[in-house]
C-alpha cells in the first residue's frame, strides 16, 4: 500500500513539474513574441526578419518577408488592442521540423480592421533562445 501511494505521489509530482515547465516555456515564448511584435507594429519589417528564428529564415528571404508584411500587415494600420486568446506548447507543426514551439493567438484590433486574429509562433532555436518562426494575421 505504501509503495502504491509513493508511486502515485511520484506521478502527481512529475505531472505538476511537466505542467510548470510547459507554462514556463509558454511565458518565455510569449515575452519573445511581444518583443518581436514591437518591430512589426512600428513597421520595421527588416528588423522583424533579422529577429526571427532559423525556421522562418530557411524558408523566406529577407526581402520577401518585408514585401509580405508591407502587403498584408501595413494596410491594417496601427494596433489599437491585442489580447492573448490562447497559448499552446507543441513539438510538431505542419511543414516544420520537429522542435519546441508555442502557438500564440491574439485577438487584435487595428486602425483599419476592428477585429483580427494574429497567430505568432515562437520556436526554441539551437542557441536556446525563443524566436518567432511564423506570423499570420487574419
Amino acid at each position: 500500500m505504501k509503495r502504491r501511494s509513493f508511486c502515485l505521489l511520484g506521478l502527481i509530482f512529475v505531472a505538476l513539474w511537466m505542467s510548470a515547465c510547459s507554462q514556463d516555456k509558454t511565458t518565455v515564448a510569449e515575452g519573445a513574441a511581444r518583443n518581436w511584435l514591437k518591430s512589426v507594429d512600428s513597421g520595421n519589417y527588416a528588423q522583424s526578419w533579422d529577429d526571427t528564428g532559423n525556421v522562418l529564415k530557411a524558408n523566406v528571404a529577407r526581402d520577401q518577408w518585408q514585401e509580405l508584411l508591407a502587403r498584408n500587415r501595413a494596410p491594417l494600420g496601427a494596433v489599437i488592442s491585442r489580447k492573448l486568446k490562447s497559448a499552446e506548447y507543441t513539438t510538431q507543426l505542419p511543414g516544420a521540423p520537429d522542435g519546441q514551439y508555442v502557438v500564440l493567438q491574439y485577438e487584435s484590433g487595428f486602425e483599419h480592421k476592428d477585429s483580427a486574429i494574429e497567430t505568432v509562433t515562437p520556436a526554441l532555436d539551437k542557441d536556446g533562445k525563443w524566436r518567432v518562426c511564423l506570423y499570420t494575421v487574419k
